[in-house]
């Protein structure tokens, strides 16, 4: 296999300007092995330079690595060179800007890269004091009034990723067009070498009132549990059990293993605790020490998972199961008048039902946070499945795994002085509800360019019937298949983070007779429809 000259010819102009050692050597190495013509450097160079990384959900995202469409320094620098064009442009010139990072390889670097673009473009750069989860970012942008923030991270991808998330400067994550606006910025950023760079960003020294906030959201006064708590090899443990303590949570043990940052997450095939596995460690821990109440942290601490014990072992609740749960406690301890709780529309129907019950508002929004904090006035919770809880909205525009931790502490030890547990709450919403069953199937690519089509021809090609109910089509977005039928969902997209196609199944079944049987009825039937789906998905 040739290397077209074309390729090449970008391949040199990026070395060129590439500012930094370390990744001019890199891809000049991989550009002489595919000159010489080893067809595997062709297509590893093809990949490295096809086109530049862009904002998905959650901002850049991708591999730490030499080139255009990877996550290194000459790509940080041109990028916020964008981010500040776009500030300019909103009027924001002279304003604060908000520069944090978690432990991942290349994040300090990176961080630092973002500050000094910002520092020559005219703000005034606020870093944080090192390694701290992304929410402590987004709160600090509303705190010191920040008009943007950035936070290196590519939160519970695999280890070889980093990412950059942008937040406006109402503290939640850019919307459009404020990505195109950036993109458009970014494509027309002088090379990497030639972006003006200055020093002059400060630290926050204090960023206690993020602990401070967090410690005052219980409203029970039980405090009698015993929680175990893993941050994954993230950044999240110290500040989680300041927090956890704070609120007078005070026996609290962290899963020695993965207790420390690790940019290598070596106890974990993927840091994610959705996956299979993830928590492994986890429960064995709570079981061992007998606890009330695992949690799980994602590395960048936005997500939280909560594990209970189930009978004689333990399992961990599915993100749905947590967001109704936690979503329940807060209505039924707010003080807010006409209040608003939001989830999206790949999460579990049953938020809408609880919310009816408590007499409040229920917004369904498409996936991501950056629309779920503006789904509307009042709002005081919201969550997606994929283990994203908002539980503070105005304070942190965000999700945030830490104060969503602690409020399940809360809802778990006024339970617990009860007699009572979480499944106890999950089982009395089913009988009210509907016995409300979810799951996903995947279909994992090696590009990202491939997610699309297929989503496509399930779009032009529907199933006419799912789990014997006769389903319509019901797209919410261009890029989203929603089929829907009675006591049927299914909901097909493209992953906003990962070359992935994930597919959202729920079933729900009304309790006619008893609980056991219209849960064996809901599992029976989510099972059936699995089948079916992974047929359609070709998995």
């Amino acid at each position: 296999m040739s290397l077209p000259s074309e390729l090449r010819d970008r391949a040199f102009r990026w070395i060129a300007d590439d500012p930094d050692t370390a990744t001019r050597t890199e891809l000049q190495q991989i550009t002489a092995r595919a000159m010489g013509g080893d067809p595997a450097a062709v297509d590893e160079l093809a990949d490295r330079m096809n086109g530049t990384l862009t904002f998905g959900t959650a901002g850049l995202r991708g591999p730490v690595r030499a080139g255009s469409n990877g996550m290194n320094r000459a790509v940080v620098l041109r990028a916020t060179y964008g981010v500040a064009v776009w500030l300019k442009h909103k009027g924001h010139l002279g304003g604060t800007v908000i520069v944090g990072r978690d432990a991942r390889h290349g994040s300090a670097e990176f961080a630092e890269a973002a500050a000094l673009v910002l520092t020559a473009a005219g703000f005034v750069v606020r870093t944080m004091p090192g390694p701290l989860p992304t929410p402590m970012t987004a709160f600090h942008v509303r705190a010191l009034g920040a008009v943007a923030g950035i936070q290196v991270t590519a939160s519970h991808n695999p280890p070889a990723d980093n990412g950059y998330k942008v937040y406006a400067a109402d503290g939640a994550q850019i919307v459009p067009p404020d990505d195109t606006l950036i993109e458009t910025a970014i494509q027309s950023a002088p090379p990497a070498m030639s972006v003006p760079t200055a020093p002059g960003a400060s630290p926050i020294d204090d960023v206690s009132a993020y602990v401070k906030r967090i410690a005052a959201l219980p409203r029970g006064t039980a405090r009698e549990l015993r929680v175990v708590l893993t941050p994954m090899h993230g950044v999240g443990g110290e500040t989680a059990v300041e927090a956890l303590r704070a609120a007078g949570f005070t026996d609290v043990r962290l899963v020695e293993a993965q207790a420390e940052p690790d940019p290598d997450f070596p106890t974990v095939t993927f840091p994610n605790p959705e996956e299979p596995g993830a928590a492994d460690l986890l429960l064995a821990y709570a079981s061992e020490v007998d606890a009330d109440l695992a949690i799980a942290l994602d590395p960048d601490a936005d997500r939280c998972a909560l594990g209970v014990r189930d009978g004689a072992g333990w399992r961990m609740l599915r993100g749905d199961e947590t967001g109704v749960l936690l979503g329940s406690h807060l209505l039924s301890t707010v003080d807010y008048p006409d209040p608003l709780v939001a989830s999206t529309i790949v999460s579990s129907s049953m938020l809408s039902l609880v919310a009816a019950a408590h007499g409040a508002r229920h917004v369904e929004t498409l996936t991501g946070f950056k629309w779920l904090m503006r789904a509307g006035e009042g709002l005081v919770f919201a969550y997606e499945e994929a283990l994203g809880l908002s539980v503070d909205p105005d304070f942190v525009r965000d999700k945030d795994g830490i104060s969503a931790a602690v409020v399940a502490c809360d809802m778990a030890a006024t339970l617990k002085a009860a007699g009572r547990t979480l499944l106890d709450v999950l089982d009395d919403l089913s009988v009210r509800h509907g016995v409300h069953l979810t799951d996903q199937v995947s279909l994992r690519f090696d590009d990202v360019s491939a997610t699309a089509p297929l989503v496509a021809s399930l779009r032009a090609t529907p199933p006419a019937v799912l789990a014997g109910a006769a389903v319509t089509q019901d797209n919410p977005a261009p890029d989203i298949v929603r089929l829907r039928g009675e006591g049927v969902r299914v909901v097909v997209r493209p992953s906003g983070t990962e070359p992935k196609v994930k597919a959202y199944l729920e079933v729900m079944v009304p309790v006619t007779e008893t609980l056991a049987s219209a849960r064996t009825a809901a599992e029976n039937r989510l099972a059936e429809l699995r089948e079916e789906v992974k047929a359609l998905l070709k998995v």
